[in-house]
């Protein structure tokens, strides 16, 4: 197995007041679903900023900017974080080939992280090998 690793750490109100100052910033930075889940809870801005940290510690791991929609935290029935990628961002993840990504989130007060894993699997090219040239780095 290869793995590789990716944290990020938020200010939780340098999301709400983002998301107040742009209102149609949640629909371009978060899925249906993710959206769904944040406006749910009574105060929503922990949980945007945890899935925001979620999406940028899977790109560090990947090594390579990834596109917003593509990067997805959804919860399973026991309410634990998974991630889900999508396009192109399940290829370079290599959950298109049997990779896994582990999830961790957690929030407090002032500050959202996410630490992600990536597991490629046994055999599987390196993350530079099925990644383009020239793509922009995280």
């Amino acid at each position: 197995m290869i793995p590789s690793l990716g944290i990020d750490i938020v200010q939780i109100d340098r999301i709400r007041q983002a998301l107040r100052r742009r209102p149609r910033l949640a629909a371009r930075l978060f899925t249906d679903r993710e959206r769904t889940y944040c406006e749910r809870r009574a105060d929503p801005a922990p949980h945007y900023a945890a899935r925001f940290a979620a999406k940028e510690a899977a790109a560090k791991a990947i090594g390579r900017w990834l596109r917003w929609q593509e990067v997805e935290v959804v919860n399973d029935s026991a309410g634990r974080p998974n991630l889900e990628f999508h396009g192109d961002a399940a290829r370079l993840a290599g959950t298109a080939k049997g990779g896994q990504a582990l999830v961790s989130l957690s929030h407090e007060r002032h500050y959202a992280v996410a630490c992600v894993l990536l597991v490629m699997p046994q055999g599987a090219a390196g993350l530079d090998d099925i990644l383009p040239r020239g793509g922009a780095r995280v």
